[in-house]
């Protein structure tokens, strides 16, 4: 245990020290306040013993300033030496920052109990901001799972209807369209029937990530939305330029090359039907999942292996 001591006396500074050196702490001394900051930054202390009584020492400013330098889960204790009757020097010290206090003349007994009090705190504090991290960290790996599909890694249904809602409202206020990409596997129940289950899960893990090579931009979000379905929210983007990306996606899986001899394409290919809309105050988002699926549908109806836009009209 390191304890930084402020005090403007150096015979002061002598006693304190050898008290805390027969604690079993070290001790560094600073007579001004000058040397106590740079000491504090110097050192990291693990407490900090401030005389209020001397004029030529601003305690007070010392304690504001470690206060305002602490990151985030850091403390520093800090006790205050005073003299009896300083009652209002006391409670300036505290609203300052300080912790504790210690009238003079300091006994060595009752500042061995300080130190083992606040030794204890600190004790006590770091277990429960470890225990606090690990919370946060449980709670981020439950909300990765909550959001995440199990199989492909990507995002799941859930993922996808919250990033949709949330896009769809900054849209709405940049007055900016949303387009979104329904995906479906051509003949994939087939697939299954051919080459079994595993193989299945293979070849939609292997589509899941060349979806998502092709959906470059960081603001789009692509997810499973169903069994062999892939959905994909474009931000900004209008009818065009869905599009293209659509294509890209579409040209990627031939490029896998994936064995469908069940397929009358011979390879696994994907049908998608794109939508694009702006947001306004009524029509909700899931207007634009059911147009992107009534595109999805024309896609396979006229032949699958292909891109169908929806078209309002």
């Amino acid at each position: 245990m390191k304890i930084l001591i402020v005090d403007d006396s150096r015979s002061n500074c002598a006693v304190l020290k050898q008290y805390v050196e027969h604690f079993g702490a070290t001790a560094v001394c600073a007579e001004d306040d000058a040397a106590a900051l740079k000491l504090y930054e110097q050192s990291h202390p693990d407490l900090i013993l401030l005389d209020i009584a001397h004029p030529s020492i601003d305690t007070q400013a010392i304690a504001r300033q470690i206060r305002a330098t602490e990151k985030a889960g850091e403390w520093t204790p800090i006790i205050f030496l005073s003299a009896p009757g300083r009652h209002d020097d006391i409670d300036k010290g505290i609203l300052a920052g300080g912790d504790d206090y210690l009238l003079r003349p300091i006994s060595e007994i009752a500042l061995a109990a300080k130190l083992r009090a606040m030794q204890r705190l600190v004790l006590m504090r770091s277990s429960l901001l470890s225990l606090t991290r690990k919370l946060d960290a449980a709670n981020q790996e439950l909300i990765r799972i909550s959001s995440s599909d199990g199989l492909t890694g990507m995002a799941n249904r859930r993922y996808f209807d919250e990033a949709l809602s949330i896009e769809w409202r900054r849209a709405r206020r940049h007055s900016n369209p949303v387009a979104v990409l329904m995906c479906d596997v051509d003949f994939f129940k087939l697939y299954n029937e051919a080459y079994g289950h595993l193989a299945g899960d293979d070849c939609l893990r292997k589509i899941a990530q060349a979806i998502s090579r092709h959906s470059e931009r960081p603001s789009d979000t692509v997810a499973r939305f169903d069994g062999e379905n892939f959905a994909v929210i474009l931000a900004e983007t209008s009818i065009g330029g869905a599009l293209m990306v659509a294509e890209k996606i579409r040209h990627g899986i031939r490029d896998l090359s994936l064995p469908h001899e069940a397929s009358p394409f011979g390879q696994v290919t994907l049908s998608i039907g794109i939508a694009s809309a702006a947001p306004g105050f009524d029509n909700p988002p899931d207007d634009l999942i059911l147009a992107a699926n009534k595109a999805l549908h024309r896609a396979k109806q006229e032949g699958r292996d292909r891109i169908s836009r929806f078209d309002a009209t």
